[in-house]
């Protein structure tokens, strides 16, 4: 019989679900879009649209969401959401905007590469999934409640989003500024980029397990599982391409993405 609950427990067990099989793929076989583009995955669309539209249901979802939960008049679950909020609204909005930006500056300089529909129609069903199971769950099955515990978690939660925040938007903005200069890719460098070849991964990653630790929920930990399950894999990709293109001038002290260890 269908029931929200239902609803919810099989879209969390999905959430889980997909991970293991996306960690597999993604070590085999990398996602053809920014360095890794490649034909033969069909008709392709504007890069800063793409971003725009698949990671758009973590916006208005969210929004179209949030009246119909328990949780609507207890100002603690916008408190809750609100990073997460506040890293879709700079994923979905403002990063494309930069991005279309730059490719505006540089379009004369070298051929513009489209981002693959089939991939961007893959990560907007994931978003759609992702953002109901985060949505529902702070705006409806949370428990939030003012104690002690709710504002532990939270603030240990948010200093360590808030810290894989500041990295993911600094190495988004280095990786932008090089694109913007023209004449292909360099070597970035400089801060975390001494130490891993995708330090924008890194911090995505420590983002979500901050968010994790905000909601202390199965559903923020599915994320942060996911998220790692994807991002990892990529990261390998990323750094064997930086050794393949730059050879003996890559630094070989840096790692993929996470420091000293991988």
């Amino acid at each position: 019989m269908f029931s929200d609950q239902n609803l919810y427990h099989y879209s969390l067990l999905s959430l889980f679900l997909i991970g293991p099989p996306t960690f597999l793929a993604c070590h085999f076989l990398a996602a053809p879009y920014g360095k890794h583009n490649r034909p033969g995955w069909g008709p392709t669309m504007s890069p800063p649209l793409a971003w725009f539209l698949m990671e758009s249901p973590t916006l208005w979802l969210t929004l179209l969401l949030f009246p119909f939960g328990k949780n609507y008049t207890n100002p603690l679950s916008f408190i809750l959401i609100s990073p997460y909020l506040f890293h879709y609204t700079n994923r979905t909005i403002i990063y494309p905007i930069k991005l279309y930006f730059t490719r505006q500056k540089i379009k004369n300089g070298l051929p513009a590469s489209g981002f693959p529909v089939s991939v961007a129609l893959m990560a907007f069903g994931f978003n759609l999934l992702n953002a109901y199971v985060q949505a529902r769950w702070v705006s409806h099955y949370a428990d939030c409640d003012s104690n002690e515990w709710f504002w532990i978690r939270f603030s240990g939660g948010l200093a360590v989003f808030a810290s894989g925040m500041v990295m993911n938007v600094w190495a988004d903005k280095v990786l932008v500024g090089l694109k913007s200069e023209g004449g292909g890719y360099k070597i970035p460098k400089g801060g975390l980029f001494e130490y891993v070849s995708c330090p924008n991964y890194l911090g995505e990653i420590v983002e979500w397990l901050g968010w994790a630790l905000m909601t202390w929920s199965w559903a923020g930990f599915g994320f942060f599982l996911y998220t790692f399950a994807n991002l990892v894999p990529r990261a390998r990709f990323n750094h064997e391409w930086y050794l393949q293109k730059f050879g003996e001038d890559y630094p070989r002290k840096r790692k993929a993405v996470i420091p000293f260890l991988y």
